[in-house]
């Protein structure tokens, strides 16, 4: 397994979105995708475009004005 950090910080949408679709096609089953990101709507997006992909969402952390999404690839 290997942990993929994407940093999203900053970034508007669809760049957090299509950077974790990018890393999701580079990675091989039972790889980690842990994104960063302070864009509310890449929040909200990133985790539908996960559960379409069929991907598994393990986890949201919400910091205030930043936010974690952790995504496995299966």
């Amino acid at each position: 397994m290997v942990k993929v950090e994407l940093d999203c910080r900053g970034q508007n949408c669809p760049v957090p979105l299509v950077e974790v679709r990018k890393a999701l096609k580079k990675a091989a089953k039972g790889d980690v995708i842990e994104v960063t990101g302070t864009h509310p709507s890449s929040k909200k997006e990133i985790p539908m475009a996960v559960e379409a992909l069929g991907e598994e969402l393990l986890e949201i952390k919400d910091h205030g004005k930043e936010w974690v999404i952790r995504i496995r690839k299966v």
